[in-house]
């Protein structure tokens, strides 16, 4: 089994910060993948942003120069486990 991996989750109060804030981070050249909200995290809007860890201070700058309301950017580790579901 490998070890666990964190993925970083950007959360936003409304759908529309979310897709503005992935709008930019393409324009910018930064990688980002839309995705459902860990309910781990939060139950407000349905959607948030995967992105990369080494990316953060450039994504908070992102947010901060174009004033994104975000709730926050958090990270949930992972167990990966690469024989789940093989049968032989």
């Amino acid at each position: 089994m490998e070890n666990p991996q964190t993925v970083w989750y950007v959360l936003f109060p409304n759908h529309n910060e979310g897709m503005m804030l992935h709008k930019l981070l393409r324009q910018s050249g930064l990688s980002s993948t839309i995705a459902p909200t860990p309910r781990v995290l939060s139950k407000c809007c349905g959607i948030s942003l995967i992105v990369e860890q080494e990316e953060l201070d450039k994504i908070r700058q992102i947010v901060e120069n174009n004033e994104i309301d975000i709730l926050e950017i958090q990270g949930v580790t992972k167990d990966v486990d690469p024989g789940r579901d093989r049968y032989c």
